[in-house]
């Protein structure tokens, strides 16, 4: 099922105008603080009606202007997550969650309680009330309630904003779980990079009201444009790698289709698939195989674009494509690397130019790594 935005909507000093799809998984609406995303997501939802537009979920039409249909939400089939939990605090966490179950259409409650609850981990929460829980486990609760009532498509309006690093460490595993688990869209809004290379399979860029880049995350993130909508320091590609073995020494062993890369703080079993964002910034580019350097990760790859990575002009993003190990026939990876404008002078780099990107292995955060989407 695909969820399917085109809409537009007037405010004062701003016009929201945005076309994109959304299939099945993750599909991040990114953007900063007033550019439209939590007005698209309001629409969506039937919070909002726009000026003009069409919202399609598969065959459904959730809204047409033209047509002049407006699906009231609570006909939508639309789960809400939003930033703050908003738990009814006078109901158990159990009572709470069987709340979501009410709303889902009787001939759709299927056996699901437990499988909700095992997958959150909020088994021993149930009896518990809203005020004693930590802001992870009503994130988990909230998003409980959301499922259980059986929406075809799952709204998550920036439901970890309002956690410190440890409680978003701790639900980023569950909203990965989320994802590869239940066959559903779910529209999540974000301006952290992090959380989107972390979770997405589609990126939407937003800009004042505008998209300005949308598709598949590993071509978004690769792609010079969506990488300084990311911003200097969180820009990065998305490689995909599987877990070989762990080394005495604490350092595991990733085979990509590029070749071995080793990291440390990786936990995921031996054959695990895993998706890694390589940060522009931790990647330096040699004209010839460095040696007698502590850099463990060395891969050989091929210039294809030099653009600009900033206003003054100073730094570039250099997209490279992996070069496949012998005998790999996956797709070639593309990695970035941010470099000053002297250093591609210095080296004289160009397009099609073989270079070899360096890598090193404790600038690769676990908090970067996760299960590769299914």
């Amino acid at each position: 099922m695909t969820l399917s935005v085109s809409l537009q909507h007037a405010f004062p000093g701003v016009s929201l105008d945005v076309r994109f799809d959304a299939p099945q998984g993750v599909t991040a609406l990114f953007g900063r603080s007033g550019s439209g995303k939590t007005t698209v997501v309001n629409a969506v939802a039937g919070l909002l009606r726009p000026d003009q537009g069409r919202i399609t979920l598969g065959d459904r039409v959730l809204f047409d202007a033209a047509q002049r249909q407006n699906l009231a939400p609570h006909r939508r089939r639309i789960g809400y997550v939003f930033q703050d939990a908003r738990l009814f605090p006078h109901l158990s966490v159990r009572q709470n969650l069987l709340y979501g179950r009410w709303f889902a259409p009787k001939a759709a409650r299927r056996a699901e309680f437990d499988r909700v609850i095992e997958m959150l981990g909020i088994a021993a929460l149930l009896d518990r009330r809203p005020g004693l829980l930590s802001g992870g486990e009503k994130s988990r609760v909230a998003l409980g309630r959301a499922l259980l009532s059986e929406p075809d498509l799952l709204l998550m309006d920036e439901p970890l904003a309002a956690l410190d690093e440890a409680r978003k460490a701790e639900i980023l595993p569950y909203l990965e779980r989320l994802r590869d688990t239940f066959a559903l869209p779910i529209l999540y809004v974000s301006h952290s990079p992090a959380e989107v290379a972390r979770l997405a399979t589609t990126v939407v860029m937003l800009e004042a009201g505008q998209v300005t880049i949308a598709g598949p995350a590993h071509e978004v993130l690769a792609d010079p444009t969506g990488a300084r909508g990311f911003g200097q320091r969180e820009a990065g590609a998305l490689i995909t790698a599987r877990v070989s073995d762990r080394q005495e020494d604490g350092l595991t062993r990733l085979d990509c289709g590029a070749g071995p890369l080793w990291l440390p703080g990786i936990t995921a079993p031996a054959g695990a698939a895993l998706r890694l964002q390589i940060l522009a910034r931790d990647v330096m580019l040699a004209r010839t195989r460095p040696e007698g350097i502590s850099a463990l990760n060395i891969l050989e790859a091929e210039i294809q674009d030099i653009v600009a990575a900033d206003g003054d002009g100073s730094a570039v993003l250099v997209r490279l494509q992996l070069a496949p190990g012998a005998g790999d026939k996956t797709a070639p990876e593309i990695l970035l690397a941010r470099i000053t404008r002297r250093s591609v002078s210095a080296l004289s780099l160009a397009p099609g130019l073989r270079v070899f990107a360096v890598i090193k292995s404790v600038a690769v955060a676990p908090g970067a790594v996760g299960p590769q989407a299914i």
